[in-house]
């Protein structure tokens, strides 16, 4: 008996610190509510901040959430859909403007053409807003601005290393580590994926936005919290087109009790899914299928 409550109470504490990590930056789709908009994610792993997908405004709502893009030093795109990634210059830039010189280079993860898009957003020899670097490492003003923040010296330009991924190993850090397999959403014109983060306290899985699939499962197995994408009442996606590329209420619940997740976390629901009524009925479905 004894035995069984430490288990029971150490599956308990650490499904607290797994709740405790994430931060719900956005969680809605490219269709626009008074509640939410696009997907954004923020782990905090040990003393490093990763953020998963930027979508519309998610510098500024991290912000108001008293997270300044300074802190973060990791970028995960789980695909390059507008909701997704619209908000990336505006973080990049951002996080220029406020650094002190003294933060780690970004690390920016995505499946292709990601490398393509930051050059030709922010690169030297390519980068359309490029300009803005110059006129901030070189103008009086904004260099007084930046030893105004703490900074010394010569105002340097901000590196940004892109990595392009597959499916297996993305990256690691020092108590993590992240693995990417391929989802079913926009392909052939889109490449998209999932992710599963293991780290010492637990493990967190991102189905990204997909139809029900097996590799979803598998990301999201045994997981202390999985992310999954529920854009409708599964009454409502079944007869649409888009039932091939996105999941239902019953769809999402059906993958999270298969793969044996311990809790599940709604992301990319559809403004059908706004009032409180809608998003109880879709809870209490997906319940009965867990």
């Amino acid at each position: 008996g004894d035995h069984r409550d430490l288990h029971k109470e150490y599956r308990r504490q650490r499904q607290m610190c797994i709740r405790d990590r994430i931060k719900v930056v956005g969680a809605g789709s490219p269709t626009r509510t008074s509640a939410r908009w696009g997907t954004c994610f923020l782990l905090e792993i040990g003393d490093e901040r990763l953020m998963i997908d930027c979508g519309p405004a998610s510098t500024y709502k991290m912000y108001r959430m008293g997270v300044r893009p300074t802190e973060i030093d990791h970028l995960f795109f789980t695909n390059l859909h507008s909701d997704h990634i619209s908000d990336y210059q505006c973080y990049l830039m951002t996080r220029f403007d406020q650094s002190i010189g003294t933060e780690p280079d970004l690390q920016v993860y995505g499946p292709p053409p990601i490398k393509d898009v930051t050059e030709r957003l922010w690169s030297e020899d390519r980068g359309v807003f490029w300009y803005d670097v110059v006129a901030r490492t070189n103008h009086p003003m904004s260099v007084h601005a930046y030893h105004t923040r703490g900074g010394t010296g010569d105002r340097p330009s901000p590196v940004v290393h892109v990595h392009e991924y597959g499916e297996g190993k993305v990256a690691s850090g020092k108590n993590w580590e992240c693995y990417a397999r391929e989802v079913r959403h926009a392909q052939p014109y889109l490449e998209c994926f999932g992710f599963r983060f293991e780290t010492e306290e637990g493990v967190i899985a991102f189905s990204g936005d997909t139809a029900p699939t097996e590799s979803v499962v598998e990301l999201a197995r045994d997981a202390d919290l999985f992310v999954q994408e529920i854009v409708r009442l599964e009454s409502d996606i079944e007869n649409r087109p888009s039932r091939v590329s996105e999941t239902g209420s019953i769809g999402a619940a059906t993958m999270a009790a298969e793969a044996g997740a311990k809790r599940l976390l709604i992301n990319h629901q559809n403004d059908t899914l706004e009032p409180l009524d809608a998003m109880a009925l879709a809870i209490k479905l997906s319940l009965i299928h867990i």
